[in-house]
């Protein structure tokens, strides 16, 4: 099963799957609605998922593949996506998915992938020479999106009700885990590896 809300994407993948005969069964889901049911009641045995699913969709594709996970736990979930970046593959490990695939993959590779996901493989092609990915705290992370949005420290250690040490304190960790020496460069690096939600 393939979920994305590209129709376009989604058709071509359906024809350039028909010529592997070991794909049996290829179902289109643009919405994430009663998805535990479809996927049992068709016998899915893997789902191809995006990251970005659109406007119409209230979840994400991460959020998405947990709660799918937590219903259908012995199902196998390879996140394919254009979001090809280093915290979406890091959260996406955690998650529990098979395989993290960037969408300009070739049919060939991509059914490669599909097949050894089958037999209980992962794939993260990317991670082979991707960055160490030490985690953020959701309090960092929020005091990097309010850097990037253009606050001041002052203005933000008000909004967190912290003093501006703490907050001096926070930016410290944030620079020593991205391996950055400026707020500049931690957002420029927040947004590179996906800290900072892409804008649309």
């Amino acid at each position: 099963m393939l979920v994305d809300d590209h129709a376009l994407f989604a058709r071509s993948l359906a024809i350039a799957l028909e010529e592997y005969p070991e794909i049996e069964h290829f179902v289109i889901r643009q919405e994430t609605g009663n998805l535990p049911d479809m996927v049992i009641r068709e016998n899915i045995d893997i789902v191809l998922m995006d990251i970005n699913l659109g406007k119409s969709d209230e979840n994400d594709g991460l959020s998405t593949a947990r709660s799918l996970l937590k219903a259908v736990p012995h199902l196998k979930i390879i996140m394919l996506t254009g979001y090809d970046l280093p915290v979406y593959r890091h959260e996406a490990k955690k998650a529990g998915v098979f395989g993290f695939l960037n969408k300009s993959i070739t049919p060939d590779k991509l059914f490669d992938s599909i097949l050894a996901v089958f037999q209980g493989h992962s794939c993260f092609p990317c991670d082979e020479n991707g960055p160490v990915i030490e985690d953020l705290t959701s309090a960092e992370k929020n005091i990097l999106r309010m850097i990037a949005a253009g606050k001041k420290r002052k203005d933000i250690a008000g909004e967190l009700y912290i003093s501006e040490r703490t907050l001096s304190n926070h930016l410290q960790h944030i620079y020593e885990k991205l391996d950055v020496s400026s707020s500049a460069e931690a957002v420029a690096k927040a947004f590179q590896m996906g800290y900072i939600a892409p804008l649309h």
